[in-house]
């Protein structure tokens, strides 16, 4: 930096200005960053590169990384909260993001907007009307198969524009099991708990026109998770399992994996982070189709892991600058290379090797863009998601739907009582 004194007055240079920390001379300013993916050497070594090259860009901050198992992940994270011990920054899982805002572990995120205008929609974690999180990548799902599965069976292949209906998806199913090739026609992978269900099958609910709780007020289930359409949707849920179209509730793991490839099912609802190995497995057979239109769209889930602020840091600004510099397209595009994970931008896609234009993955892409949903952006979800995986089981299991539905939305009704709405 250059200045002159002339007549008490400061006259500086237009050179850009340095930090604090160098003009000065002071030690860059430690920020702690805590992630999820501690055991994922893939996801650490991009992780600890962005890590690295923020701290090297400038000299005002300097994180350091602290990685956490995901399964004991968000225990370590509400610890922390109780005991005012938070870190700088935090990844969220996107649907528990509103939950951790409202409860005061995240502030909102300070980030230039017009800088992620063309993010993916699930890749922006908003709570009450404000910015909270920020996704380096997105989830999708798809119906998996083969060409060579539809075209023997005489099954027509859909398109974005032209999704499979509710009557040609069943139709197709009975097509399917009627051959005598597979042990079920069509895998939802009910092996998978947890987060699966609301993620994998609440689209197909919304698909229907029903939902797991009303978004106009965030206030009730009542109608929505209870009503006519979501008992046709609980209706036709249960006749999966009852006319031996899909694997139920005791689902064998191994099968969840490998029964595609195997030739156990001749459709599964799975995600893009098994694509490469479907891609290695069936190569230019594998298809990757949108959801069915149930009546009301196709749906597929969104929203993942996600970088946000947490509400005790001393520095808002630094943690906010290092979301910002990750959120460059080379880092995205590196998540996907490396992982498969879709990129929330399309130059980042069009860079990647597996979402490019013409990839079999880019597939993916547009189905994020035109399908995507996300689960309810409400604090009360990370209950209601449980109420919602326990009804969807029970029906599999042959409860009857009615009662079912009907219970699940008392019990979702009485938690929001109980939390005073939630702060909606």
């Amino acid at each position: 930096m250059k200045t002159k004194i002339m007549k008490n007055v400061l006259l500086v240079s237009t050179i850009p200005l340095l930090s604090m920390g160098a003009i000065n001379g002071l030690a860059a300013t430690d920020l702690s960053l805590w992630y999820h993916g501690a055991g994922n050497p893939v996801e650490a070594k991009i992780i600890d590169s962005m890590v690295d090259d923020f701290n090297k860009s400038q000299s005002e901050w300097k994180v350091t990384l602290q990685g956490f198992p995901q399964e004991s992940y968000n225990d370590s994270v509400i610890a922390a909260a109780l005991a005012g011990n938070l870190p700088d920054i935090l990844d969220v899982d996107g649907p528990v993001m509103p939950n951790w805002a409202w409860a005061g572990y995240l502030q909102p995120l300070n980030i230039d907007s017009a800088s992620i205008e063309d993010f993916l929609p699930g890749t922006k974690g908003y709570w009450d009307g404000q910015l909270y999180s920020l996704g380096l990548w997105d989830a999708g799902v798809a119906m998996i198969s083969r060409k060579s599965t539809l075209v023997e069976a005489n099954i027509r292949i859909p398109t974005l524009a032209q999704p499979w209906t509710l009557n040609e998806f069943n139709a197709a199913l009975e097509t399917l099991k009627q051959t005598g090739q597979y042990d079920y026609p069509f895998d939802p992978g009910l092996a998978w708990k947890g987060e699966w269900f609301p993620y994998a099958f609440s689209p197909f609910l919304q698909s229907f026109g029903g939902d797991i709780i009303d978004r106009d007020t965030y206030q009730t289930a009542e109608g929505v998770l209870n009503g006519d359409a979501a008992i046709a949707f609980g209706e036709w849920w249960q006749m999966l399992f009852q006319q031996g179209y899909s694997p139920g509730n005791s689902q064998d793991t191994a099968d969840r994996e490998t029964g595609l490839i195997d030739g156990k099912y001749a459709i599964q609802w799975n995600g893009n982070w098994i694509a490469l190995n479907m891609l290695k497995a069936f190569g230019d057979d594998v298809l990757f189709l949108p959801a069915p239109d149930f009546g009301h769209g196709p749906k597929m889930g969104a929203s993942s892991w996600q970088f946000g602020v947490s509400s005790s840091t001393s520095h808002p600004q630094g943690a906010a600058d290092f979301i910002q510099f990750a959120s460059q397209d080379r880092y995205l595009t590196a998540f996907s290379d490396a992982i498969g994970l879709i990129p929330p931008t399309k130059a980042a896609a069009d860079a990647s090797q597996y979402y490019q234009e013409g990839s079999p993955m880019a597939t993916f892409f547009e189905l994020s863009a035109q399908q995507a949903v996300l689960r309810p952006v409400t604090p009360g979800y990370v209950v209601a998601a449980k109420v919602f995986e326990k009804a969807l089981a029970d029906i599999a299991d042959g409860a009857d739907v009615i009662d079912t539905l009907d219970n699940a939305a008392d019990e979702i009704n009485n938690d929001i009582r109980r939390n005073l709405g939630y702060g909606h």
